[in-house]
């Protein structure tokens, strides 16, 4: 549920500011391409909820509430391919952004049921990855696709292949991808219910792509990357609501420090 104040009085949003340009300083990264390729064509604009208020490019916060000075960078072997359905992008509470705001490994591709990007299938083709559609089980017709650990052929290093959409939309681009096939399906079993707070699901269990991607990296032996990855989406879903609440952000509560933790250096 969102975070309502309680006999909320006006409060100072004034947080430790990006530098301008904040996309330009930190780089188009795969989301954010995908994103300004989607808005170039399209007829209409696309109006976001909270909409009034101009949000930062960066991390699509309001500029009050920015979080781009807290973008980690982690280095991992996993790599990640998100398939984002045809709106996802645009929608400012989409947590496949922050997958490849830390991870340099992230590529992303729209969606289409009649067309396939040539450079989504040159990537499941590439010797060097290991590819795995994260998909649940239980979904899945050719039961012997179906796999719960990763294992890790000499000289490659796994590709998680995420369906970004709502869970709806999920299960159609599972059945009519064709080209995802061939490839075994990665049937995650979460031991927590989902912390994400931004939108509302109708599925029990149903994780965000983010903890999607975590619950992946902890497979592959990549704790460190896991709880960052966790803990930069609690940071963000906590300015989103701030921001969509007129709260101020307390930059020393819990979820800032964990991530402070995870992301400095250790002294020496």
């Amino acid at each position: 549920m969102p975070i309502q104040a309680t006999n909320a009085q006006p409060v100072d949003l004034s947080v430790p500011q990006s530098p301008p340009h904040a996309v330009s300083r930190l780089g188009l990264h795969a989301v954010a391409r995908l994103r300004a390729t989607r808005l170039a064509r399209s007829l209409k604009p696309f109006i976001a909820r909270g909409s009034r208020k101009e949000r930062c490019a960066g991390c699509r916060v309001m500029h009050s509430h920015c979080l781009c000075a807290l973008r980690p960078s982690v280095a991992a072997q996993p790599g990640f391919c998100l398939i984002m359905c045809d709106i996802e992008p645009l929608k400012p509470s989409n947590t496949g952004w922050l997958i490849a705001d830390m991870v340099a490994d992230t590529e992303a591709f729209g969606w289409a049921r009649t067309a396939v990007d040539p450079a989504l299938l040159e990537m499941l083709a590439d010797p060097q990855w290991q590819p795995y559609v994260v998909f649940p089980g239980e979904y899945v017709e050719a039961t012997e696709r179906v796999v719960t650990a990763v294992t890790q052929a000499p000289g490659k290093r796994p590709l998680f292949v995420l369906l970004d959409a709502t869970w709806s939309e999920a299960r159609k681009m599972f059945r009519k991808s064709p080209y995802l096939d061939q490839l075994p399906v990665l049937s995650l079993q979460p031991e927590h219910l989902s912390n994400y707070q931004l939108r509302r699901s109708k599925r029990d269990g149903h994780l965000c792509t983010a903890e999607v991607a975590a619950l992946c990296l902890e497979l592959c032996a990549e704790p460190h990357a896991a709880d960052t990855l966790s803990a930069y989406l609690d940071v963000f879903t906590k300015h989103y609501l701030s921001a969509k609440n007129s709260l101020k952000v307390d930059w020393e509560d819990t979820v800032h420090l964990r991530l402070r933790a995870l992301t400095e250096p250790a002294p020496e």
